[in-house]
């Protein structure tokens, strides 16, 4: 499995290995029941602890995206469309939101910010 790991990187390791394996499985790079590298395996390959990505694979896990089975390891869990579209969503809606804030602080008012919603959506 090809990650790229950013050390200078503001976002924590453990997010940055989730985001990736996410959008693997989603784009359908990863299918459903492929087996994931053991959490020993990808912490050497990647150079980080096993706790990190151990950490990673809970959260996906939790997330629904993988399915862990004691002594044999995590896999691809069913791809579920429906979640599989949630999760774009409030990825949409976190971007969204942070250009909201992001025009806030650059003195943007709400019709400023509403306007300019509309000229790109119209683009």
């Amino acid at each position: 499995m090809k990650l790229i790991i950013n050390n200078s990187s503001m976002q924590p390791i453990y997010e940055q290995i989730v985001t990736q394996i996410r959008a693997m499985i989603m784009r359908g790079t990863l299918k459903e029941d492929e087996m994931l590298p053991s959490v020993r395996v990808l912490s050497k390959e990647l150079r980080v602890s096993a706790l990190t990505v151990k950490k990673a694979y809970d959260a996906l896990e939790q997330e629904g995206f993988v399915v862990t089975v004691h002594g044999k390891g995590s896999f691809v869990a069913c791809a579920n469309q429906e979640l599989m579209l949630e999760e774009k969503r409030r990825e949409v809606e976190a971007d969204l939101e942070a250009a909201i804030r992001k025009g806030k602080s650059c003195g943007m008012n709400h019709k400023e910010i509403t306007e300019l919603f509309q000229i790109i959506l119209e683009e």
